[in-house]
């Protein structure tokens, strides 16, 4: 079984403008959707739509919107109810190809709600699942939340990637001699973040096809512990570091409709072949097949496995 936990889930409302977004300006709409969210919740939905046995673990109260999205999408899921509601985080669609985001934080929850929902995601999971920690912490969480599950999980015999940034992904990166993850998914930005650098310098070089650096880093965490560090590199691709060894992968070109959710979609794609037990330069494919799929379609929409060209993904050893 594989289970995604999402601290802090959302409703995902994406509206597209005819032109471009202007400060001050007054816009209509063109087109308008809402979709469930969070990054664990697009990591599920794209485990299920693959045929694979998912569970996403979530805080919402009983009567949110959000768990009657998730009925419609038919994705298995336990909410530990809490009395705020599920924050809504809104995409913006302009010319020319712009994506602008605005985030609400989520409500804040209080010590028995945090008790609950650590209680909810430990009772259902079992030795040998594949639990994946993913996105921001919800206020009234601890930043080393992860640090913490991630113990707690290994102890019950779990494998645990965890997929953060800011002050939860500088908590896990500081505590990786006691808590290393088997699994790890920064992108560019959240890779620098670790290291101390420019991820968009990382990114411009992994484009330019310098990748001594990136792979350095990823290869580091790695030897840190990590089991598996999966790094997105938007346009440039991806680069796997397991095993000893480093994988890259360049992006396969496809018009972007939208890129919020890629990097869950890429997330799902290395869940799936891990489970299907392919080698890494396959999971790698596999992945970044998935984040490709993802940015050709609108909103937040994950894809379906016949919506993904593993075959039109080239992978090179390092």
């Amino acid at each position: 079984m594989i289970l995604t936990f999402t601290a802090n889930p959302s409703l995902d409302r994406t509206v597209e403008l005819p032109g471009p977004l202007v400060p001050g300006g007054v816009h209509r709409i063109g087109a308008d959707r809402t979709q469930p969210g969070g990054k664990g919740i697009n990591v599920a939905l794209g485990v299920h739509r693959a045929g694979l046995p998912v569970l996403a673990v979530l805080p919402a109260a009983p009567t949110d919107p959000l768990l009657g999205l998730l009925e419609v999408e038919g994705l298995p899921h336990r909410a530990s109810p809490v009395a705020g509601r599920v924050r809504t985080n809104l995409t913006v669609l302009s010319s020319p190809g712009q994506t602008t985001k605005l985030n609400e934080p989520g409500a804040e929850l209080s010590a028995p709600e945090v008790d609950g929902l650590e209680r909810l995601l430990l009772e259902s999971t079992s030795p040998g699942d594949s639990v994946m920690l993913s996105g921001s912490l919800a206020p009234g969480l601890p930043a080393d939340e992860y640090v913490r599950l991630v113990t707690a999980l290994r102890a019950r015999g779990a494998r645990v990637g965890v997929d953060t940034s800011d002050a939860p992904l500088a908590a896990l990166a500081s505590a990786l001699d006691s808590a290393a993850p088997d699994f790890l998914k920064p992108n560019a930005e959240e890779l620098g973040q670790i290291l101390g650098a420019d991820g968009a310098a990382l990114e411009a070089e992994a484009a330019e096809g310098r990748l001594d650096g990136v792979a350095a880093a990823a290869l580091d965490l790695h030897r840190r512990g990590v089991g598996a560090v999966l790094v997105t590199l938007g346009g440039a691709g991806g680069l796997l570091a397991t095993e000893g060894a480093a994988w890259y992968s360049p992006s396969a070109p496809v018009p972007v409709v939208s890129t919020v959710g890629a990097g869950d979609s890429a997330t799902a794609g290395y869940l799936i072949a891990r489970a299907l037990e392919e080698e890494p330069p396959l999971r790698l494919a596999r992945s970044l097949a998935y984040g490709t799929a993802a940015v050709a379609l609108p909103g937040t929409t994950i894809p379906r496995p016949d919506q993904v060209r593993i075959d039109a993904t080239r992978v090179v050893r390092l």
